[in-house]
């Protein structure tokens, strides 16, 4: 997610720019071209792909928390392993249909289980393990009744119909206010889903600390195209609509899963190091590429200072909001020249390893994303002929205060007040002192480290406070707390 730093200093730091229903009645079951994707059945039943491979369901295991911060979302008591996609959107009626295969592990005991899902979405069939199951759809719960056990692996299968719709976000940013299924007039599509909003569109576990794998399979009216996560497995025209198919390979949190769809023209590259990266923007958004290009360039700066690109593929995809937000594999930004500076494109592309590869478990701990990937923005800039680094972050210490007045301290702030300038400045601040108390040759050195010790899983402030110590020798607890719990800014001293 994005937050506005000019070149030209953090003065204007307060100019701030983000990163990222009445009911149908009850649908027919979708049978034009909602059809249940190559690796599984609607009925649940797990099918070979088409190279003869199944999913190693293993590589989705995670453990699931309650969010402390937004505790109505998510339920920890599923734990997502593979999530397989069929949908279809029909851009004149504005309506979704889709077949969802969840593998999933039961974390307990009991005789039902709950996902997060849409109100205006309605379930027409669900399964588990091939049988028919009853659902209670009640506002975003949707809680299948059926017996499971703990540790036991289930397959949920889901058809389901509606006309999404984005859900209001928990903040007073003023460029964002809805999350999820976003629709412009034109019928086409985006989303940005953080903190929560994947549910507008699928039935999901909607909380950062349960990852999972992902299979996408979109249909749409050619020529325009639907764009997911992952590496594009397959595009072609099938009475008249156009069908993708994505493959994520790698884990992701279910709010950094994005999807477009529209009238959009792709372009290829590759870095340096081999990593293949892919540019999507509408065809009505001229110049789009010469300022997307940037990405294959600033992966190859971000390396320099993290170490290779974590993911088997990289991209971006332009959409028509005001926002970024750095979806996993496909970062999604929204076109304004802000959004398409370079500047931006690092940020985001910096969240791959801070907040992609390593995921906080809890909204409480966001801070561990924006403030390295800040910091990394603010150094990229004075290394770009921006403002000498020093001077930002003298500017920042006269501004930290207002920071932690306005939304709290970064590891407390006010639940009302997501992705408020605290946990992005006042963190950035503190990298800055840790790098001046331990040098920088510790410092980089341990930057990188860190997102390669936690690859593909998610962490808390505890572990990675006691990381830096155990790496560093030193006691840091004081100096942690100061800056993400304290209500004042820390001294100089610290």
């Amino acid at each position: 997610m994005t937050r506005a730093v000019r070149s030209a200093g953090v003065a204007a730091v307060l100019a701030c720019v983000l990163a990222a229903c009445s009911a149908d009645p009850a649908p027919p079951a979708p049978t034009d071209g909602a059809t249940a994707s190559p690796s599984a059945s609607a009925d649940g039943t797990r099918q070979p792909t088409d190279d003869g491979a199944e999913t190693d369901l293993v590589d989705g295991t995670s453990d699931p928390v309650e969010d402390s911060v937004y505790p109505r979302v998510g339920d920890p008591s599923v734990d997502a392993l593979h999530y397989d996609l069929d949908l279809t959107w029909d851009r004149h009626r504005q309506r979704l249909r889709g077949v969802e295969v969840l593998d999933f592990r039961a974390t307990t005991t009991g005789d039902s289980f709950q996902l997060d899902f849409g109100a205006p979405l309605r379930v027409v069939d669900a399964t588990l393990d091939g049988l028919p199951v009853e659902t209670e759809h009640d506002g975003k719960d949707l809680v299948v009744h059926a017996a499971v056990e703990a540790d036991r692996t289930y397959t949920f299968a889901l058809t389901y119909a509606g006309r999404p719709r984005p859900v209001r976000a928990p903040t007073t940013r003023s460029d964002f206010s809805t999350t999820g299924w976003t629709v412009t007039d034109s019928g086409s599509v985006w989303t940005m889903q953080e903190p929560y909003g994947a549910f507008t569109w699928y039935a999901v576990n909607d909380q950062p600390s349960d990852k999972a794998l992902y299979d996408f399979t979109v249909h749409v009216d050619a020529p325009w195209v639907g764009i997911t996560n992952g590496t594009l497995e397959s595009r072609e025209v099938v009475d008249g609509q156009t069908v993708t198919s994505f493959r994520l390979q790698e884990p992701a949190s279910s709010y950094l899963i994005t999807i477009a769809i529209g009238d959009y023209a792709v372009r290829h590259d590759e870095t340096s190091g081999g990593t293949p990266v892919t540019y999507w923007a509408l065809r009505s958004q001229r110049g789009a590429f010469a300022d997307l290009s940037y990405g294959t360039e600033a992966i190859e700066w971000i390396e320099q200072r993290l170490g290779p690109y974590p993911f088997s593929s990289a991209g971006i995809v332009l959409t028509e909001s005001t926002s970024g937000m750095e979806t996993q594999t496909l970062v999604t930004l929204g076109d304004s020249d802000y959004i398409r500076s370079r500047p931006v494109i690092v940020h985001e592309l910096v969240h791959q390893w801070y907040g992609d590869l390593v995921t906080p478990t809890d909204w409480k701990d966001v801070w561990m994303n924006e403030g390295m990937t800040t910091y990394l923005q603010l150094v990229y800039e004075s290394e770009h002929g921006g403002t000498d680094l020093d001077e930002q972050m003298d500017q920042l210490w006269t501004y930290d205060a207002t920071f932690r007045g306005q939304a709290g301290p970064p590891a407390a702030y006010d639940p009302q007040e997501f992705g408020a300038q605290n946990v992005y400045y006042c963190p950035a601040l503190m990298w800055h002192q840790l790098r001046l108390k331990v040098g920088d040759e510790t410092f980089w050195r341990l930057v990188q480290e860190w997102p390669r010790s936690e690859a593909f899983g998610n962490a808390d402030r505890e572990e990675w406070t006691s990381w830096w110590e155990a790496q560093t020798g030193l006691d840091l607890g004081d100096f942690f707390d100061a800056w993400l719990l304290g209500s004042t800014t820390p001294d100089r001293g610290l």
